[in-house]
């Protein structure tokens, strides 16, 4: 297991919040309100109770202190956040308006941000208390925000990549004939936790013809020897994501099997080596799936080749056709192709990859062959 990074500080919120102000300035915003999720636990370190249906926003304008808005029950939780330092908080009490206390901050007119995940309820409330203002979300506004990380937050993905590594290696040992989907789901989950995980967030085990579903749902299938099983799991290791696939077989696989893997593993390998500074993300995408097309099998490959990652398991860039966005030292994105034949079986092969100054470092290490299981 490896050893806990340093926390944060608060003059990493603090530069993270400063960042995120000029940011918007420089997108023409006036300021930006990010509510309870990812954003908010990035920019301050707070993340409030998950069932709270108060209103809690963090106000960042430009030229002015930021300003976490949060309900006075819950005020003493913020205050201890390691981001509190950087911050003024506004607490309201049950009764009072706190729709009113957040529009003081904002003032009269502007297009504002807002996080994705804000409650429909509170945006439209702040809306009708300031009219003449506008909102757009920040995945649509500055969907870089978080795209680019520091030493610290690629320290925590490299950890969480191992400890992926490290769950391969030993589920590669335990028995996968006769034993149910969901036997294996389990398995991977305790594994992850075992080597450092405080969530799991997904365990895919795919079997036999229910490998053609790239999101499918662990289930009462008993696997059986013959079957190819894609297996895509991780979570969050120190508040920041793992995400790795690798595509197994039961027993000796048969030419076919093999053929459409070694297909996969060529275009993986093509899209990792497209990774350098100023490549557009479309084009990961494009060498990877143009090896897979080559090969016969393009319209087997359903999804985008990768996404981001960072404290969600999800997040900008997105490795797909249509996006421009040239790649930055300091992106850690998936790099997952696959093949899914409907009826048959499924293969995906998926690193997590950071740019560098030159090129692309892989922060998943297992082998990328087709294993033997049994």
């Amino acid at each position: 297991m490896s050893r806990a990074p340093e926390p944060f500080t608060a003059d990493d919120y603090q530069a993270r919040m400063d960042r995120a102000a000029r940011t918007a300035a420089d997108a023409g915003l006036a300021g930006l309100l990010v509510a309870p999720g990812p954003d908010l636990v990035w920019l301050t370190g707070y993340q409030p109770p998950a069932a709270t249906e108060r209103l809690t926003a963090l106000v960042l304008v430009p030229g002015q202190d930021p300003v976490l808005v949060v309900p006075a029950l819950e005020a003493p939780d913020a205050a201890r956040s390691a981001g509190a330092p950087a911050l003024t908080l506004r607490d309201w009490t049950d009764g009072n308006d706190p729709y009113a206390a957040t529009a003081s901050l904002l003032g009269t007119s502007g297009r504002f941000g807002i996080s994705d995940n804000a409650w429909a309820l509170h945006l439209l409330r702040i809306q009708s208390t300031l009219p003449d203002t506008s909102y757009v979300s920040l995945t649509e506004a500055l969907p870089m925000l978080r795209a680019v990380k520091d030493a610290a937050e690629l320290e925590r993905l490299a950890a969480a990549g191992a400890a992926a590594d490290a769950t391969y290696e030993e589920i590669k040992k335990v028995p996968f004939a006769g034993r149910r989907e969901i036997d294996l789901a389990g398995d991977l989950a305790d594994l992850l936790r075992r080597f450092g995980h405080s969530q799991v967030d997904f365990t895919v085990v795919g079997s036999g013809p229910n490998g053609a579903n790239p999101h499918h749902e662990a289930g009462e299938r008993v696997i059986e020897r013959g079957d190819m099983v894609v297996l895509d799991f991780g979570g969050l290791m120190h508040g920041y994501g793992s995400d790795t696939s690798r595509t197994v077989h039961v027993g000796e696989p048969g030419v076919a099997e093999q053929r459409v893997h070694d297909i996969v593993r060529e275009a993986q390998e093509a899209g990792v080596r497209a990774v350098r500074p100023g490549v557009a993300c479309q084009e990961v995408d494009r060498v990877a799936r143009a090896v897979i097309a080559d090969a016969g099998y393009g319209d087997f490959f359903i999804h985008r080749t990768g996404h981001g990652i960072g404290v969600t398991t999800h997040e900008p860039p997105y490795m797909i056709e249509g996006e421009e966005q040239p790649l930055v030292p300091g992106m850690c994105f998936s790099v997952e192709p696959g093949i899914y034949l409907p009826g048959r079986f499924g293969v995906r092969i998926e690193d997590i990859v950071t740019v560098t100054g030159d090129g692309g470092r892989r922060l998943n290490d297992t082998a990328r062959e087709m294993a033997i299981v049994h």
